[in-house]
């Protein structure tokens, strides 16, 4: 375990390790690569599953956070003053003064409870998966004969073939076939899983607009080609 803590380690740490304590004139012994455990993760079909069953699973919560935001929205819209869509820090005085602020205090309290209700089934799928990452990533290490492994985000060139993230994928597939959705009563979110998750999110929101990007783009193309009318 302690080897893989040190793949694990922040790319950070790792080379102020190796600044320390190499000298100069030694090279690394091996392979180096790159891996992202998010991405990894997000990958599996594990987790590709288990957040489609979490929609259907929770689709009358998901219904009812719908109703309410929009009833919240409804309510928040005339104190948006700058037209921004959100209320600013400027904006919530006027909020918090309000005859209606219990009304609209008790309908965020209500969307939150929501939110962490499926966002800790998610995180329970995610955390299923993350226990066999150190495994896999070990692995995969050995099989392939590297050495140190960094976060993608810490190498400033990478060569083709260095990311071995989606080896890892393969690996947590055949290790987490599939995963529970369904927490138990008691269950609290460790850091780790809940920092996980939000890269996790941030990928897919990411991924989402890049689409919608591409999306107006075609369509911004198609209507400059389209021939005039007569």
């Amino acid at each position: 375990m302690k080897s893989v803590m040190k793949l694990l380690a922040p790319a950070g740490l790792a080379l102020a390790a190796v600044a320390t304590t190499v000298p100069a004139t030694a090279q690394v012994q091996g392979n180096i690569a790159t891996a992202n455990v998010a991405r990894a993760i997000l990958g599996t079909t594990a987790l590709q599953t288990a957040y489609q069953q979490v929609n259907t699973t929770y689709a009358a919560q998901l219904e009812t956070r719908r109703t309410k935001q929009q009833e919240l929205s409804t309510l928040l819209q005339p104190f948006d003053t700058n037209g921004s869509g959100q209320i600013e820090d400027s904006e919530m005085r006027a909020v918090q003064n309000a005859p209606n602020v219990a009304q609209i205090t008790t309908l965020e309290s209500e969307i939150a409870a929501i939110n962490q209700q499926v966002n800790n089934a998610r995180i329970f799928a995610v955390e299923q998966i993350l226990r066999q990452y150190p495994v896999a990533l070990q692995e995969i290490s050995t099989a392939q004969q590297i050495v140190v492994v960094f976060e993608p985000e810490a190498i400033q060139f990478a060569g083709e073939g260095l990311d071995i993230t989606p080896l890892i994928v393969t690996n947590l597939n055949t290790k987490v076939p599939t995963v529970g959705i369904v927490p138990p009563a008691d269950y609290r979110p460790s850091r780790q899983g809940a920092t996980i998750f939000q890269e996790i999110q941030q990928t897919l929101l990411t991924a989402q607009l890049i689409q919608q990007q591409q999306a107006a783009q075609q369509q911004q193309q198609g209507n400059t080609q389209a021939p005039e009318g007569r």
